[in-house]
């Protein structure tokens, strides 16, 4: 194949779906120099209108920290660019091209899911694993959900992580011979009559408007028989009134001399209103050790901080124990011992940077580079409080310093823009530098992936935003989806720094103790930007706020929104999603419960996980809405037995 530029090359085949951050691990036929490389999995139509997944090398993308914007866009990706040698574009382009592994969908026999669905493994021959990739941020499944769209697929009986690929039975090649000939679709017609039929039962209202865009033409016009085929609109008839069938089955209308309106009928339950509790105190704090000093029912203790957070009085002791610095169930002696430790490991570190001579520096760009972006950074960190306003603050050398040891502590990641808006908050409380170092190192364990050189964290956890707000707020979220802001990306500062930048020194230790114990669900912190949202869902739609708008709205929140109203509002988005009867296993994989095609054998009905999946039984405790009605909803007990542990310790 010969082309003049990599442009070409490009437009012959278009990315249906992309997932960056994935770890090729082994291959057939591969030199041993590009496993364990990062690169991007995706699912490509070539211009023949075939289909195939290719693992591309990541050797496109650049970082350029000078000119990033400090306020939001902290992590700027520079546009994938190749890294030329030779100056001929083509030529390297060429050679990137050929690193690239394809796997033809036409070709694929089998694929499985492992190790906690971190690892996907693909095969063209009967019992033979040709391609094996590793998904950095645990989503496999999600890659999984999209080539779905593409292949119709069955679980093997032997293992249920495991898929075979099969072909569309009779009645979709009927079906894809009548569109084939129609001639109106863009994408594969297999694939779009497949997507169609396997979608009604479970989307017929948004499948039906899909079906009737792309037959539009052929309603009206149908009969001009413009391109010299015949009229073929009766023989998608039968698709049209399954269409119709399955829209009136799930939707009711109301109509009007004017127009005409129709309502969805699967709607999420009435939310609940849901109080918020009572700081941990010292006393329950000192009630829930043993006599040697281990913290006994954790999880209790955890249901206690996430129903009202933490008593000011002891915040300093708990948040070692929720950053993982001090473990649960050590004694005092036991923890004492710990620290020692930890202090002399963390000036151990902080020696090995110390030491670098101006000459070493000079010729380290790495490290240089390093130093000086956390010099410019902590030099505008927080510097209206008090903690670290002034000239020659000595907490600010305290910050840069911890900052700089966390460089040798963990080089790979070293430093990122937003950071030290992480740590301040950790200083101004602990004090001491060594804590303040280890607690900052755990909260960072669990938000490393925002500060990713190729922003796959955040792009991963923008998709996620989005399918809960379609889900929780769909209204909202075509709103956004017109003005071009779907991407939610004017909630980037949000994720990026979990909301540091909006709320007090003091809301956002509340917010933050809250969402470290990891309930009551697996990214909660989405949730919370779904409440913000939805909070100012009228004001964004009635005054018809474009990109420009919306960002500066949501800007101008900084410093107005009250931490407990939007922590119950989030539970009770968290609660009316969950008991939501049709809730989609893309929303449970979100939040972190099990999906329920992931739990069923081919041939019995899915069986519920009663450790994950919600309860289906209402409970005989009543709560009110926000109106005032009184509700059963059907996690009930669940927030009765959170509210209660507050009472009961």
């Amino acid at each position: 194949m010969s082309t003049s530029s990599g442009d070409e090359l490009h437009d012959q085949y278009k990315d249906l779906f992309t997932q960056d951050g994935v770890l090729l691990k082994t291959s057939v036929g591969r030199p041993v120099s590009d496993f364990n490389s990062i690169g991007m999995l995706c699912i490509v139509q070539n211009a023949d209108g075939t289909k195939c997944i290719e693992w591309r090398p990541n050797d496109l993308i650049t970082i350029d920290s000078d000119t990033q914007d400090q306020e939001w866009a902290v992590v700027n990706t520079v546009g994938r660019r190749q890294r030329t040698l030779s100056g001929n574009i083509t030529s390297d382009y060429a050679n990137l091209r050929a690193r690239i592994i394809k796997i033809p969908l036409d070709d694929l026999k089998t694929f499985r899911i492992t190790r906690n669905n971190q690892q996907m493994q693909f095969s063209t021959k009967p019992g033979v694993w040709q391609n094996t990739f590793y998904f950095q941020h645990g989503n496999a499944e999600i890659f999984v959900a999209y080539l779905k769209n593409h292949l119709k697929t069955a679980k093997t009986r032997h293992d249920r992580n495991t898929y075979m690929v099969v072909e569309p039975n009779d009645e979709s090649q009927v079906l894809n011979k009548s569109f084939a000939e129609l001639d109106i679709f863009t994408e594969n017609t297999t694939d779009v009559v497949w997507n169609l039929v396997s979608n009604f039962k479970q989307r017929p209202y948004e499948t039906t408007l899909e079906a009737f865009s792309k037959l539009t033409d052929i309603v009206y016009y149908g009969n001009e028989d413009v391109n010299g085929k015949r009229d073929v609109s009766e023989e998608v008839a039968d698709l049209l009134t399954k269409s119709m069938s399955a829209l009136e089955d799930t939707t009711s209308v109301t109509r009007s001399d004017e127009y005409e309106v129709i309502s969805v009928k699967p709607t999420l339950p009435p939310r609940p209103c849901i109080p918020r509790g009572s700081p941990l105190s010292t006393e329950k704090w000192d009630a829930l050790q043993d006599a040697d000093g281990r913290i006994v029912e954790v999880e209790g203790v955890k249901q206690l901080i996430f129903r009202g957070g933490v008593a000011h009085s002891i915040r300093s002791t708990v948040w070692k124990y929720l950053l993982d610095y001090f473990p649960w169930k050590m004694t005092h002696a036991e923890l004492k011992t710990l620290q020692k430790r930890k202090t002399e490991e963390y000036f151990s570190m902080k020696l090995q940077w110390r030491s670098v001579t101006e000459g070493q520096e000079n010729r380290f760009s790495e490290y240089r580079d390093r130093k000086s972006l956390v010099e410019k950074d902590v030099n505008r960190t927080d510097r209206t409080h008090p903690f670290f306003a002034g000239d020659n603050n000595p907490h600010l050398a305290v910050l840069q310093d911890i900052l700089m040891t966390y460089v040798m502590y963990n080089f790979d990641l070293g430093y990122v823009q937003g950071m030290s808006d992480i740590l301040a908050p950790l200083l101004l409380l602990l004090g001491n530098e060594v804590d303040s170092f280890w607690c900052f190192v755990g909260f960072m364990e669990k938000i490393a992936s925002n500060f990713d050189m190729d922003q796959a964290g955040m792009k991963h956890q923008l998709l996620q935003l989005q399918q809960l707000l379609m889900f929780a707020s769909p209204e909202l979220a075509q709103h956004l989806s017109q003005k071009d802001s779907g991407n939610m990306y004017f909630c980037f500062r949000w994720l990026l720094v979990w909301f540091k930048r909006e709320f007090s020194h003091i809301d956002i230790m509340r917010l933050w103790e809250v969402l470290w114990t990891g309930l009551p669900c697996a990214n909660f912190h989405l949730l919370i930007c779904v409440a913000i949202l939805d909070a100012e869902k009228e004001v964004i739609i009635s005054r018809d706020y474009g990109f420009t708008e919306i960002l500066k709205h949501v800007n101008d929140l900084s410093m107005t929104l009250d931490v407990d109203r939007v922590l119950s509002s989030a539970e009770g988005i968290y609660h009316q999603i969950v008991s939501a009867p049709h809730l989609t296993d893309q929303i449970r994989i979100v939040l972190g419960i099990e999906p329920l095609n992931l739990s069923m054998s081919t041939n019995s009905d899915p069986e519920p996980s009663t450790s994950t999946l919600p309860s289906t039984k209402p409970s005989q405790v009543e709560l009110k809405e926000g109106n005032g009605n009184t509700i059963f909803g059907q996690e009930m007990d669940e927030v009765m037995y959170q509210i209660g542990l507050d009472m009961n310790f």
